[in-house]
C-alpha cells in the first residue's frame, strides 16, 4: 500500500495488470517489480488460466510471454483484444522473430520486449504503455 500511494503522489498512472508466464520464478520477479511501481497485478502460469480471468475481470495491460504450453501467448492476446479491444498488451518474449512469423496474427497495438531485460525496463515500458 505505500508503495502504491509512493507512485500516485508522483503522478504515475497505475494499472491493473494481468501477468501470464510460465516460468514461476520470472513470473514471482515481474509480478513484484511491478506491484513495487504501483500496480495492481494478477499473475498466472498459463494462458487458459489468465483467459478465464480476462473473461472475468477487467484489466488495463495484458502482460504475456508469446511461448508458452497450452494456449499461447499471441493467442491469448488476440482473445483479450477480441473481449476489450481496448486492453493494452506488451508481449515478453525470448524468441519474438519466431513466435510473431509464426503465422498466428497478434494485435497490432501489441509491443514486444525481448529477453533478457532488466526488471527496471520492464517497469518503465509497462508505464510508457500505460500512459499513451
Amino acid at each position: 500500500m505505500l508503495a502504491f500511494a509512493g507512485a500516485a503522489r508522483c503522478g504515475l498512472i497505475m494499472a491493473r495488470i494481468l501477468l501470464a508466464e510460465d516460468d514461476d520464478s520470472l513470473r514471482g520477479f515481474l509480478g513484484k517489480a511491478l506491484q513495487r511501481a504501483g500496480h495492481d497485478i494478477d499473475t498466472f502460469g498459463d494462458g487458459e488460466e489468465a483467459l478465464v480471468a480476462l473473461e472475468t475481470q477487467t484489466y488495463d495491460l495484458l502482460l504475456t510471454d508469446i511461448v508458452m504450453p497450452g494456449l499461447d501467448g499471441i493467442e491469448l492476446a488476440r482473445r483479450a483484444s477480441e473481449i476489450d479491444p481496448g486492453m493494452k498488451i506488451v508481449f515478453i518474449t525470448g524468441f519474438a522473430a519466431v513466435a510473431l512469423s509464426s503465422g498466428a496474427p497478434a494485435p497490432r497495438h501489441a509491443k514486444v520486449l525481448s529477453k533478457p531485460f532488466h526488471l527496471r525496463d520492464l517497469v518503465a515500458e509497462v508505464d510508457r504503455v500505460i500512459a499513451a
